[in-house]
Order: C-alpha cells, then structure tokens, then sequence
C-alpha cells in the first residue's frame, strides 16, 4: 500500500493540511558494489527504495520492511549516513501537503537472505541491481542527493551520519 493505513485515518481528521513525517531511505549495496533502484510507479523515475515510519517504529527496521516489502531482498542496515529534514512542502495530486525528516541508511545483504530483487508491491514498476558508474534515468532527485551524501559520507571517513546544524 502507498499510503500508511494511520496516514488515511489522520487524513480523514486534518484534510489536505500539512503532515510533518519521519521516513527513511536505503542504500542497499549486494557484494560486487551494485546499488538497489526501482522505478517509481508513480513517477516513471529510478529510485532508492525510502518509506514512511509506521507510529512507534524503529528506523532501521522501516528499512528493512521496505526494502522487502517493494524489492523482496533481504538487507542489515549497517550504518546511519544522514538524518536530513526537507525544506520543500511537497503537495501530491491529490492536495495532501507533507514535509519529511529522512534517516538515510547503508545497508548489506542479509546474510542467509533473499538476494534477487522483484517487484513487491504496486509502487514500483521494476527494480534491480546496479553498477554506481551505470545508473539507469531517469534518477529522482532525491536518489541524486542521497547518492551524494553516501558518497560524502564515504569520503569523510569517520563513520558519523551527516546532518546540518544550520
């Protein structure tokens, strides 16, 4: 399902007005360095797999629940590589208005776990492996941001999640 069943009830109270969310994405990498990506059903665009935390739910575990539920691989989530808030209201074509903060995390396969990626639910028209010097387009722009905090993040070194204090 797109939309969170507590995010349809809250939406049933507040209407179209703007919703401050926590969500996540993924980096999953498989063993030879290759980058999961779907392609948006909703937009046509290429895509780190990301979601919506569930009320109460912990971050690294949204992560793994939504990159089975959409890729049904199996990832760990191996370190936190940013915590960044939004500053554009997004408004989707239906009117509801919502804001995210996003916890971006490196994730590994599971070991013992699935591996090869298929299409899970209705938001992705296929997903798959792939080279970080051969992306498939086009790419969302927030998997192009994301990409580059991981690639920050790797640069730097030191194994601390990027956020602003500005």
């Amino acid at each position: 399902m797109a939309t969170p069943e507590f995010i349809l009830e809250l939406r049933k109270k507040i209407g179209h007005d703007p919703l401050w969310l926590s969500g996540v994405s993924a980096y999953v990498e498989d063993d030879e360095g290759r980058v999961l990506l779907g392609r948006r059903a909703d937009t046509g665009e290429w895509a780190l797999v990301y979601g919506i935390n569930e009320p109460g739910e912990e971050p690294a575990v949204t992560v793994m629940r939504e990159v089975k539920e959409e890729t049904g691989v199996d990832c760990v989530p191996a370190e936190l590589v940013s915590v960044k808030s939004s500053t554009v209201m997004l408004t989707y074509a239906n009117g509801d208005q919502a804001m995210y903060m996003d916890h971006l995390f490196l994730c590994s396969l599971k070991p013992g776990g699935n591996a090869e990626p298929f299409v899970g639910d209705d938001e992705s028209l296929t997903v798959g492996w792939f080279s970080p010097d051969n992306l498939p387009q086009p790419l969302a722009k927030t998997t192009v941001e994301r990409m580059g905090y991981v690639n920050e993040f790797r640069r730097r070194g030191d194994h601390r999640a990027l956020f602003s204090i500005e």
